[in-house]
């Protein structure tokens, strides 16, 4: 979500944490799913990839195989980079009045009161709490990655991907869509796995990260306690999601629409061959995560000196999680939404969102630089 999750998803994942050493190879099993013979067969192999629903992804992938990556035109990037910076202003600006207004009212100075929050954490319990999750994180979402590349391209082992998957990490940092090119590129130098196959396993992800995101927001609002008004609109919708998702797969399997040659292109193959299994399976292998994320922001709240319960979080999460995924400085947009969540603990909550989403990116980058080295020999020899 980001630690949202990549909406994006992941977050972005199996019911355990699997050992560093562990193989997975669908292959043998049968796991991979059987493309269909309309898309087989009429493939063009030089076709450029599309543009899909709003992400870069492709862009890179496309990069990768050999072809030139579409460029967005610079007047819409330029005006999408000055929205978001906008964004990122107006989220800075909401808090800075939010905190000055609560220092004020403790008769201190802003830099006073901040300092008073960041005294009262508990840091070395928070840090080892981070340090676990963020270890727990990056096995599942190997896992997620893994087992999505076995299905819709080729038997990758787990212990092979982690490499890459962890140096990613390391440009996600600065450009999440560019950390996916770079996984494109060494699967394509190490595996001989075409940019744009990966590229659409990247979409496939981060599609299914939407619904997964939105299944347990929907769960949280029924199973947790009362929530703010806003979270109302989530039941509605995930009522209208379920068509949406409906018509996704009855286009891509050629029940709808059959004549329609949108569905063959390159970049939509895993869309193309996936099937509802699929789409379960990624929920089941995605979810010990967030719920691993439930546990750890709830006790790592705590720690901050701030009184939440599990199904309460159960709720939030997934919805901040969407925030995080909005590229604004230093998470901004997520810091905003923990201040609007608990609007009584203003400082200490701007203290957690910021750590916490900023923590979890740059600890997920420090294991990619522990994997830098096997990644550049298996890379270059």
């Amino acid at each position: 979500m980001s630690d949202t999750p990549e909406v994006t998803p992941a977050p972005a994942a199996s019911g355990d944490p699997v050992p560093a050493g562990i193989e997975v190879d669908s292959a043998a099993s049968g796991d991979r799913a059987p493309e269909t013979a309309s898309a087989a067969s009429d493939e063009p192999t030089s076709e450029p990839a599309p543009a899909a629903s709003g992400e870069p992804a492709p862009e890179t992938a496309s990069a990768v195989s050999g072809g030139p990556a579409p460029a967005a035109p610079p007047a819409r990037g330029r005006a999408g980079r000055a929205a978001f910076l906008l964004l990122g202003v107006a989220c800075f600006a909401y808090l800075y009045t939010r905190l000055d207004g609560a220092a004020a009212r403790e008769g201190l100075s802003l830099a006073a009161y901040m300092a008073q929050v960041f005294e009262n954490v508990r840091w070395g319990a928070w840090a080892a709490l981070m340090v676990a999750y963020s270890g727990f994180y990056f096995l599942i979402d190997t896992l997620v990655v893994t087992r999505a590349l076995n299905w819709f391209v080729a038997p990758i082992r787990y212990r092979d991907i982690l490499p890459v998957r962890a140096s990613a990490y390391i440009i996600s940092v600065f450009n999440e869509q560019i950390g996916k090119g770079a996984m494109a590129y060494y699967l394509n130098r190490r595996h001989r796995v075409p940019g744009w196959e990966v590229g659409s396993v990247m979409l496939f992800v981060m599609f299914c990260e939407v619904f997964y995101l939105l299944f347990w927001a929907t769960v949280g609002y029924l199973a947790g306690p009362e929530l703010p008004p806003a979270f109302g609109l989530v039941p509605g919708l995930a009522l209208a999601a379920v068509p949406v998702f409906a018509v996704w797969v009855l286009y891509f399997r050629g029940a709808l629409l059959p004549g329609n040659r949108l569905r063959d292109r390159r970049i939509l193959h895993a869309f193309r061959t996936a099937e509802l299994r699929h789409y379960a399976l990624f929920l089941v292998l995605r979810s010990p995560a967030l719920l691993a994320a439930v546990v750890v922001y709830t006790t790592a709240l705590n720690l901050f000196g701030v009184d939440a319960s599990f199904l309460a979080l159960l709720g939030y999460l997934p919805v901040v999680f969407f925030a995080a995924a909005v590229p604004t400085p230093m998470r901004a947009a997520a810091i905003t939404f923990w201040v609007v969540l608990f609007p009584e603990n203003e400082g200490q909550m701007a203290a957690f969102g910021f750590v916490q989403h900023n923590f979890f990116i740059l600890f997920n980058a420090l294991i990619g630089a522990a994997f830098w080295p096997r990644a550049q020999r298996e890379l270059f020899g």
